[in-house]
């Protein structure tokens, strides 16, 4: 069995990626927290090793990194409903919003 690193950059590709994870999620059942629902789905799908690290017994953390230059993706993905499932290392953020940088830069000329 092979691993695969998911990987997601910037704001659509972040937004795409949640989708992917959810989707992912509910095909294997696997909750918004990491738990399997399905006690038969561990013993008969192999496969969740691809895409999933068994953090513990019970848990299942997705093997992603989640990249973006605002913090404000990576907020938006941590407040929703798989935010649970992504450990913090997970994540790799700027430190402010750049949406405005054009228009900042602009007038310091």
């Amino acid at each position: 069995m092979r691993e695969i690193v998911h990987l997601q950059v910037g704001q659509c590709g972040n937004q795409i990626g949640s989708r992917f994870w959810e989707k992912i999620c509910q095909e294997h059942s696997i909750s918004n927290e990491g738990e399997c629902t399905d006690s038969s789905q561990t013993g008969r799908d192999s496969r969740l090793g691809v895409y999933f690290t068994k953090a513990s017994d019970t848990r299942y953390v997705p093997r992603a990194i989640l990249v973006d230059l605002e913090c404000g993706t990576g907020d938006a993905i941590k407040n929703s409903p798989i935010g649970n499932l992504f450990k913090p290392d997970n994540y790799i953020s700027g430190k402010r919003e750049l949406s405005d940088q054009f228009s900042s830069r602009r007038s310091w000329k």
